[in-house]
C-alpha cells in the first residue's frame, strides 16, 4: 500500500457544493492520512514540525482545493512557505522529498472550454497551476495530471457531483492501493471521473 497524505483546503468550506463531500469521502477513506487545513490551523499558525513529520512518511501528496483568483486558497501557500524549507525540501542537502508524488484535486468555477486560448480565461488551467508543478520539481517529486471538475458552480444541475465524488474515492483508493497508472496520469494534462487512467485490478497486476 502506498502511504497516501491528502491536505484539504477550503475556506468557505458551508458553502461548498462539491468539495465538502469530496473531503467526507477522503476523511472516510482507511488507509489515508487525512488534514483539513482550515480546521487545524485556523489562524494560519503551521506547525512546521508536525507537517515534515507528516510529509517525511507520505510516499504521495494530494492537495484538494477549489481554485481561487487562479491560485490555491491562502493557507496553502501559507503552507508551503513554512514547511519547505531550504536545506530539508530542496536546495543543498534538502531530499526530504525526492521521489515521492504532488498531485492535486481541483475545481473549477468555470467550465472547461473557458481554460484554454481562445476561452475566456485566456490560458489553460495547468498554465495557472504551474506554481506548483515547479514546486514539486524543484523538491524532486513528480507531478502527475491533476483530477478536475470543470464548471463546479454548475455541476449539481448536470448530474455531475455525484460522479465526481465517486471518481474521487475510487481515485484515493487506487492510490492507496498501488493501483493508480501513474506514468499514464503523467502524460495527461488534467483527469475526470470519466478519464481516469487505467486502474489495475490488483496491485501490482
Amino acid at each position: 500500500m502506498a502511504r497516501l497524505l491528502v491536505y484539504y483546503a477550503h475556506p468557505g468550506q458551508k458553502f461548498s457544493r462539491v468539495n465538502a463531500l469530496m473531503a467526507d469521502r477522503a476523511r472516510r477513506t482507511e488507509g489515508l492520512t487525512f488534514v483539513d487545513l482550515y480546521a487545524d490551523y485556523p489562524r494560519h499558525r503551521i506547525d512546521v514540525d508536525a507537517e515534515q513529520a507528516r510529509l517525511a512518511e507520505a510516499e504521495v501528496i494530494l492537495f484538494q482545493f477549489p481554485l481561487f483568483w487562479y491560485s490555491t486558497p491562502s493557507i496553502v501557500k501559507e503552507w508551503q512557505d513554512l514547511v519547505l524549507e531550504h536545506g530539508w525540501a530542496y536546495g543543498h542537502g534538502g531530499t526530504a522529498l525526492a521521489g515521492k508524488r504532488m498531485m492535486l484535486a481541483v475545481s473549477c468555477a468555470g467550465p472547461e472550454d473557458a481554460y484554454s486560448t481562445g476561452g475566456y480565461q485566456h490560458f489553460p488551467l495547468r498554465t495557472f497551476l504551474a506554481p506548483l508543478e515547479q514546486t514539486a520539481r524543484l523538491c524532486r517529486m513528480s507531478f502527475p495530471a491533476p483530477y478536475v471538475l470543470y464548471g463546479a458552480l454548475k455541476a449539481a444541475a448536470r448530474g455531475e457531483v455525484a460522479p465526481h465524488v465517486e471518481g474521487y474515492a475510487t481515485l484515493l483508493s487506487a492510490i492507496r492501493d498501488d493501483r493508480y497508472d501513474w506514468p499514464a496520469a503523467e502524460e495527461r494534462q488534467t483527469v475526470h471521473h470519466d478519464s481516469l487512467p487505467l486502474i489495475r485490478a490488483e496491485a501490482g497486476a
